[in-house]
């Protein structure tokens, strides 16, 4: 048995697609240390520059002071603290709907609500790009799992059409999180209403950063379907928010639904609730501090200017998510490689991440970075790719 496992990994080593951990030194910040190293990243998902801000720290010391550390218990048990109460009803006003549940991950959060809305009667139809937990929640879930191409939306109104399942629920991202690209939620909506479709939309890159005041993707216009009741809103607190954990807002009766069915937030015990406390405060920071917004948007101006001319090419993305297009899995791990040498961190994004033959550099932008930072990088890929 351990040899077939031994075989798998030299394979995958062959293949260029083993992976390894860095541990990391100091706290998330555009300049990292590891193994005693300074490093400049473009590879944390911490878009707003939150992760070590000092009033999330204040906020963490304060929550532990008030609420101790653990939860002690799920949230059905006696898990469910004030701080937790308090920050999903904040998050609810914050996106707009009539309720929200908070979740550990939003791994768990796409299992949970997938898994407790649909069955084997049911039919679940996906974007071929989604992320892995909504893949893995749709497989879960034991529906009948229909996929179709990225963004076609009409070849997703076909298979709806044709559907003559019990319940039907539609799965995205909204920032989809190898391409950077945005979902078309105002269709999405749409086709779920004429459908009488559940929609799931993912939007773990999107909160914080788009939309007015960082209120998610959902948020980006005043289009009429932002709060149809067939939507249920995803989105993760770990990035921009800066801190941990997810959430899921929707109608009171979807969520109730979850908290009654959804096996991944029943059976674990509930988050710290000093974290919760903290995103209280995260909150605040994502709804005031539209200069960090500001600057994360010229940030992304000012790398797509200066790689205009590079050989490879920019995928379109207006997000932080700017992934630059190689090709091959080797040589992405060697461009990868050059840049950590030059004290750059840049990821190689490759298969089955991503399809075969569209290994990238996933290159994630933040508030944090300074003009010079990106200019520092865009040098090094010009210089790198005229060797």
């Amino acid at each position: 048995m351990f040899a077939d496992f031994a075989e798998q990994l030299r394979l995958r080593e062959q293949q260029g697609l083993r992976r390894f951990r860095q541990v990391v030194e100091t706290p998330q910040a555009a300049h990292i240390t590891i193994d005693g190293r300074d490093y400049l990243a473009f590879s944390s998902n911490d878009y707003l520059g939150l992760a070590n801000h000092p009033d999330l720290i204040r906020s963490v010391c304060d929550g532990a002071q008030r609420y101790g550390v653990g939860a002690g218990a799920s949230h059905l048990i006696h898990g469910h603290s004030a701080a937790h109460h308090a920050l999903e009803a904040a998050l609810a006003e914050f996106t707009g709907f009539p309720g929200a549940l908070l979740f550990s991950t939003g791994y768990m959060a796409n299992i949970g609500v997938v898994t407790a809305l649909i069955g084997r009667e049911d039919a679940v139809f996906a974007d071929k790009l989604n992320h892995a937990s909504l893949n893995d929640a749709a497989l879960l879930s034991r529906a009948r799992f229909i996929r179709y191409p990225h963004l076609d939306m009409a070849a997703l109104e076909r298979r709806l059409a044709a559907s003559e399942a019990r319940r039907k629920l539609v799965i995205s991202d909204a920032v989809f999180s190898m391409e950077g690209d945005i979902a078309p939620l105002e269709t999405l909506v749409a086709l779920c209403e004429k459908h009488q479709a559940l929609l799931v939309l993912d939007d773990a890159h999107g909160f914080g950063v788009l939309g007015k005041q960082g209120r998610g993707s959902i948020n980006v216009s005043e289009w009429r379907q932002r709060h149809s009741p067939n939507l249920i809103y995803m989105a993760t607190l770990g990035k921009a928010a800066g801190v941990f954990g997810a959430f899921v807002a929707a109608q009171a009766e979807v969520i109730e639904t979850l908290i009654q069915s959804a096996r991944s937030y029943i059976y674990t015990t509930a988050t710290p609730p000093l974290l919760s406390h903290a995103l209280l405060t995260s909150l605040e920071l994502i709804e005031h501090d539209e200069w960090r917004r500001e600057a994360l948007a010229n940030n992304i101006a000012q790398l797509k200017q200066e790689l205009q001319s590079l050989r490879w090419k920019l995928l379109p993305s207006v997000t932080p998510i700017q992934p630059l297009l190689i090709g091959e899995s080797h040589e992405t791990v060697r461009i990868s490689q050059q840049l950590r040498e030059r004290g750059l961190l840049v990821p190689a994004i490759r298969p089955p991440t991503v399809p075969q033959n569209t290994a990238r550099l996933r290159i994630s932008l933040s508030a944090a970075h300074l003009p010079q930072d990106i200019r520092r990088l865009t040098q090094a890929l010009h210089e790198l790719a005229a060797a």
